[in-house]
């Protein structure tokens, strides 16, 4: 019980110490073009936190599982809806070998919202699922990309290779 509350604390003040989201007057998350290094960076100091707070290994972004993101990101917009398949059936075990990792690939959080990563993470990490794929203590690796709507829906994706 006290490491889990250790674990809350920790991404509490991690949460709290990565500032307000940029936006439009809109009420919606508005990501500019600049802002994608800033936002995996925040992302992964926060992932980070969580995990060493349980006493796991940190994370680190790599290129290939952030491309598969992407472009898993994209697609679940050009589908209009948040599920692990591509359009062309593919699964994420599929899409992760394409971009050539050659690591494992162990899981992957998707989310279809207005909110900020931050937001977004925190969502992941109050459920079992989807914390368990962040807390993984085989990860080693992290993807983490999104696509955005002109009318600022977000969809976001997230894995995690070992």
């Amino acid at each position: 019980m006290k490491s889990l509350f250790a674990l809350l604390a920790a991404m509490a003040f991690v949460l709290s110490a990565c500032g307000a989201p940029t936006g439009g007057g809109s009420g919606s998350y508005r990501i500019s073009a600049g802002d994608t290094a800033k936002i995996q960076y925040r992302t992964l100091d926060s992932i980070n936190s969580a995990r060493t707070a349980a006493g796991l290994s940190s994370l680190q972004l790599n290129a290939q599982l952030n491309a598969a993101a992407a472009t898993h990101s994209r697609d679940m917009s050009a589908q209009n809806r948040p599920w692990h398949f591509g359009s062309d059936g593919s699964s994420p075990l599929d899409r992760v070998a394409r971009v050539g990792y050659t690591g494992r690939m162990l899981g992957e959080n998707i989310s279809e919202t207005y909110e900020s990563e931050v937001e977004t993470l925190s969502a992941w990490m109050g459920q079992p699922d989807t914390r368990n794929v962040i807390m993984d203590p085989a990860a080693r690796d992290l993807g983490f990309s999104w696509y955005q709507e002109k009318n600022g829906k977000i969809w976001w994706t997230l894995i995690t290779g070992g």
